[in-house]
């Protein structure tokens, strides 16, 4: 783990594991019954750090997603929704790992829900954290991926992105553009994040593969128990997005947390917890194939 800095959160309890394609960089936290935690595009395990240690009583297992944080991707067409889904249930598998619910941030709600579809043990709850369950609407739709396709077949571009994103007043300005006020501890994390070019190509990678509206079309058929949390402050995926999300899973559920960001797991981790814990007890049974009535909690 020679990358790894030495004082990056929870180094203590990182390991480096071979599972084809990749070399993942994963974090395993606690005793219990286990929990995946994945996070969002551009970020890294460490932004679960502070809301672990309100998930008492669970084996928390956080990745770092292929070709971001300290993650090797094996291959750079493996950094689609669809592709990470597949290579993440195989490291489940490779692991022994069965997890009991999958929590995912922003575009990890995608990746937990896809999971939840294709896994031969498949998780009794997904909860997602302001997840990115939405398309780009209007020319942004067309242009983004267009945009980000580009960038990456390009040798250059990662190194150029770097440079101009690795400022830390800059970071620090897209952060608060999320609409999330971190510590300083946070945003030295992001800032070391963005300053290495593989977690930019990494990044960029997964912006020009994702494909998302196939799993918006399948939602009414996803029958697992799921809680999607908004923050009413996040400007990067607006709470309205995971509102409309839960209508259409069969056993949707909606949370809301006032005043808080993008990175609501990040500003107020017990918050958080307080929904995410109710929800998984309440869903520690194997899920029935046949859909109950959503609930809407605010």
């Amino acid at each position: 783990m020679t990358e790894l800095p030495s004082d990056w959160p929870l180094r203590e309890h990182s390991r480096i594991i071979r599972c084809r394609p990749h070399e993942w960089h994963v974090q395993v936290v606690g005793e219990g019954p286990d929990v995946l935690l994945l996070h969002g595009a551009g970020a890294s395990a460490h932004s679960f750090h502070r809301l672990m240690s309100h998930l008492p009583g669970h084996r928390l297992i956080a990745p770092d997603l292929p070709g971001q944080g300290f993650t090797r991707a094996g291959g750079m067409l493996r950094l689609g929704l669809d592709e990470m889904a597949d290579d993440l249930t195989a490291l489940c598998a490779d692991q022994g790992w069965r997890p009991m619910a999958i929590v995912g941030h922003s575009a990890g709600g995608a990746i937990a829900l896809r999971m939840a579809e294709i896994m031969p043990h498949g998780p009794h709850a997904v909860i997602g954290i302001n997840a990115a369950l939405g398309p780009f609407d209007g020319f942004a739709g067309w242009l983004f991926p267009k945009l980000a396709r580009a960038m990456a077949s390009s040798p250059f571009a990662a190194a150029v992105v770097t440079r101009l994103s690795s400022n830390r007043k800059q970071v620090e300005r897209l952060l608060i553009g999320m609409g999330s006020q971190i510590d300083q501890g946070g945003i030295d994390a992001y800032h070391r994040l963005v300053s290495r070019t593989a977690h930019i190509e990494g990044t960029l990678g997964m912006m020009a593969q994702w494909q998302l509206e196939p799993l918006l079309e399948r939602l009414p058929q996803i029958a697992v128990p799921a809680l999607l949390i908004g923050a009413t402050r996040d400007r990067a995926v607006p709470p309205v997005v995971s509102l409309q999300a839960s209508r259409a899973l069969p056993r949707g559920e909606y949370a809301e947390l006032a005043g808080f960001g993008h990175l609501v797991h990040e500003e107020a981790p017990c918050e958080v917890a307080t929904l995410i814990l109710p929800f998984i007890e309440a869903n520690q049974a194997a899920v029935s194939l046949l859909p109950d009535r959503r609930q809407q909690r605010n």
